[in-house]
């Protein structure tokens, strides 16, 4: 065991009771007329909002605009909790599309955006762009509105942080406030949504249960979140087929206060990306690429989050991290073969070289105590444990990123099962990897449960650098 616990663990989760807690089956009966009242942004500037997104520009029509009326005391009232929802229909199984009906009965079809039809940045872009543009007009009800929106999304992990990147980018437009995210969990793991008190799974009495979600993210404290921005950069020519995540970028730039050895390339090529719950490279990328690839192959056998993790197990035994011999492929080798790890640790400025461990064969920096499905690899450290190691108490907005290393499968199942903690390497406010491939043609990543394949060169070295974005995000808490 590799450290101590405060408390006992318990080794297995119910979903069902994770659902019921996150998506609020107890409490008063909640009155579809005044949930609606309470949410529904008034008529014209929900057709104002969807014509700018629609037409992509910011201008409303010249007859939008109420502030006439509403100066004078006599015009629209604004709602108490103006919110919209995206979501993804695809997710859920087969409820995705009877949620989405669901949502638009409760708050009206302008403040539903299906994401296969409008994109968040969309959103961002025009429709709260279009809001503000009739605030300044004089608009008192759209600039209420604007000011106290709220997001919740109906979606994955996946989803959940492509929303909060696009509204993100407020940040940087100096266009505040951020609307703050609450969650209704579709996806596999949900792990973004476990860690905000939002549950775990769709609820099986979720028809019910979205009346209260709505409401409770109507009302619900609000939470910050780190978010932590990656760069890649590779010698060039080097072909990638990158996640949904990653971005080519002309700006890599490297931390100048860490020097790099060795030659290099002429050339360089360059992503850039941002995760919230993890980054993680080794056997269990190579397990999740395999499983995403095999899933895209044959749909078919993915029709629900219990097929997904009956899949994902069985595809993980056939990977080599349970029974093949290490001796047999360079590929199955710890990652001690071709990584240099430098990290920031807290209240440091200056970058220290961390020594991976031989046996390590997954590497995984955590913001969040939810990874897999709600597991807690870092687990529960005693403060005897926090003082001997050097580390502090993790938290979702301390700055810091948890790294932990598994080594073969059974290692990780007991991991996974809560019977023993992960390796613990370090905690740091920034990381530097460094990859160099020797005999490995190339390795396996992943960012928030996206994995891809990396290449690696066996001259020059591919390098991972993963800062703090200086913004939060806002979550609405569902406890």
């Amino acid at each position: 065991m590799d450290s101590p616990s405060s408390t006992t663990r318990i080794a297995a989760r119910s979903s069902m009771i994770d659902s019921i807690r996150g998506c609020g089956l107890s409490g008063m009966r909640i009155h579809k007329e005044d949930l609606r009242r309470k949410l529904s942004i008034p008529e014209y500037l929900r057709i104002a909002m969807s014509n700018a997104i629609r037409r992509k520009e910011t201008e409303p029509p010249a007859d939008t605009c109420q502030s006439d009326v509403i100066v004078d005391g006599n015009g629209v009232e604004p709602p108490e909790a103006p919110m919209v929802v995206f979501i993804n229909s695809r997710s859920g199984g087969r409820h995705g599309p009877e949620l989405k009906e669901r949502l638009q009965e409760l708050m009206g079809k302008e403040q539903v955006f299906d994401l296969s039809e409008v994109k968040p940045h969309e959103f961002v872009q025009y429709g709260l762009a279009c809001l503000e543009k009739l605030a300044e007009l004089g608009d008192f009800c759209a600039k209420d509105t604007r000011q106290k929106m709220r997001i919740v999304v109906a979606g994955g992990d996946g989803t959940v942080g492509w929303v909060l990147g696009s509204v993100g980018e407020l940040n940087k437009q100096g266009r505040g406030p951020v609307p703050p995210v609450a969650i209704i969990p579709l996806g596999t793991g949900n792990d973004l949504s476990r860690s905000f008190g939002w549950g775990g799974s769709f609820p099986f009495a979720w028809k019910s249960a979205v009346k209260r979600t709505l409401q409770r993210a109507s009302a619900g404290p609000i939470c910050r979140l780190d978010s932590w921005h990656a760069v890649i950069q590779m010698p060039s020519g080097e072909v990638v087929d990158p996640p949904h995540s990653l971005n080519p970028t002309e700006d890599c730039a490297l931390d100048q206060g860490l020097q790099i050895e060795g030659a290099l390339p002429e050339k360089v090529n360059c992503y850039e990306g941002v995760f919230y719950n993890y980054f993680s490279i080794g056997m269990d990328a190579q397990v999740a690429y395999g499983f995403h690839h095999l899933r895209n192959e044959k749909p078919y056998l993915a029709q629900g989050p219990i097929s997904n993790k009956l899949i994902y197990s069985g595809y993980s035994c056939t990977q080599g991290w349970f029974l093949t011999p290490c001796i047999s492929d360079p590929n199955l080798r710890g990652l001690k073969n071709i990584l240099r790890m430098h990290v920031k640790k807290v209240n440091c400025s200056e970058w220290e070289q961390v020594a991976v461990p031989k046996s390590v064969r997954a590497i995984v920096a955590l913001n969040l105590h939810n990874y897999a499905s709600g597991r807690n690899p870092w687990g529960n450290l005693s403060p005897e444990y926090l003082e001997k190691k050097g580390f502090v108490e993790a938290h979702a907005d301390d700055g810091l990123l948890e790294i932990f290393g598994l080594k073969q499968g059974w290692h990780a199942s007991f991991v996974m099962v809560e019977l023993i903690s992960a390796k613990h390497i370090a905690q740091a406010a920034a990381i530097r990897l460094e990859f160099r491939g020797g005999e490995w043609k190339d390795a396996f990543m992943q960012m928030d449960g996206e994995p891809w394949k990396q290449p690696l060169n066996r001259d020059y070295s591919t390098f991972v650098e993963i800062k703090r974005v200086p913004f939060q995000s806002l979550m609405i808490s569902g406890e």
